[in-house]
């Protein structure tokens, strides 16, 4: 079986722009194994049914040109805590390749890698609904992160940055859990993160964060954080072990960037898995975008 060399991947797909067409929608359905089509449909809003699409289409297409495998054979799979995995068997040297996503706000992204565990959160900033204030909204989450976190996310003088700063905190802790596999049931505040830049940008990766876990660094792990625009911030966690190579872990890694992808590159060399279902996309049709008042 050919394989790519390399499968450092980071895409990004811009889901709040796109108004999918009958074809598009309807394509995109047969490509999906049949339980995930279901799921999608079950979505009451188009934003969310578009999100979780787009998701499947990310791995899909990354695991097709990364390992090869024909796209319609593709089988994926989920961990007791969420997390998808490819059950296909794959080269000696892709034995660890795994790969993961994540949807929120008007985004959705993918980081794969060859052989480092791997996991990515992305977060809209933005005040969440039924909350008054930023500093209300803030003293809500108190219980998952620590005194020097909370310290450091209120530091910021307006309130867009200490949510900007709050968002960015999330995803790391998110990121990490993901990478892990472990999911709900950690608790994030036994993770420590002492952000070293400060300021992140749609220009650069910043990987000098560093994270304590129960109160001991943890020098495996490395962070790649960014924006993909001025309201959403990602961060990329990546762990390496004795298997690994560790100059991969020592700061100086080679920096990432995200590559937007549009829905022609996502069903580019797909593989329908069943016939078209016209009623899939009036019941589509059928639904709000998002809930009213957003």
């Amino acid at each position: 079986m050919q394989v790519t060399k390399m499968a450092n991947l980071r895409w990004a797909f811009q889901c709040g722009s796109w108004v999918p067409t009958q074809a598009e929608w309807a394509l995109a359905a047969q490509c999906v194994q049949p339980e995930e089509k279901e799921r999608i449909g079950r979505f009451v809003f188009k934003k969310d049914a578009k999100s979780a699409m787009v998701g499947r289409l990310l791995l899909r297409k990354a695991i097709a040109d990364t390992l090869h495998i024909p796209y319609n054979d593709i089988r994926l799979a989920r961990t007791e805590k969420g997390k998808p995995y490819l059950t296909n068997p794959v080269p000696a040297n892709f034995a660890r390749f795994n790969l993961n996503i994540s949807h929120q706000g008007d985004w959705a992204v993918l980081a794969a890698e060859p052989t480092r565990q791997v996991g990515v959160d992305v977060m809209k900033i933005e005040l969440s609904r039924g909350n008054k204030s930023v500093t209300e909204f803030l003293d809500t989450f108190q219980r998952q992160f620590t005194v020097q976190e909370m310290r450091t996310i209120k530091a910021p003088l307006t309130e867009k940055g200490q949510l900007a700063m709050f968002y960015r905190h999330w995803c790391l802790k998110e990121s990490y859990v993901k990478a892990l596999g472990i999911g709900i049931g950690f608790t994030l505040q036994r993770l420590d993160f002492r952000i070293n830049t400060h300021d992140l940008s749609t220009e650069t990766i910043v990987q000098d964060t560093q994270v304590l876990v129960d109160n001991e660094s943890d020098e495996s792990w490395i962070f790649e954080e960014t924006c993909l625009d001025q309201d959403h911030c990602v961060v990329t966690a990546c762990k390496c072990d004795e298997q690994c190579n560790r100059k991969e872990t020592t700061g100086h890694s080679p920096c990432h960037p995200f590559v937007v992808q549009t829905i022609n590159t996502l069903l580019s060399g797909a593989q329908t898995q069943s016939g078209e279902d016209i009623q899939y996309w009036e019941r589509f049709c059928e639904k709000l975008e998002q809930p009213t008042g957003r």
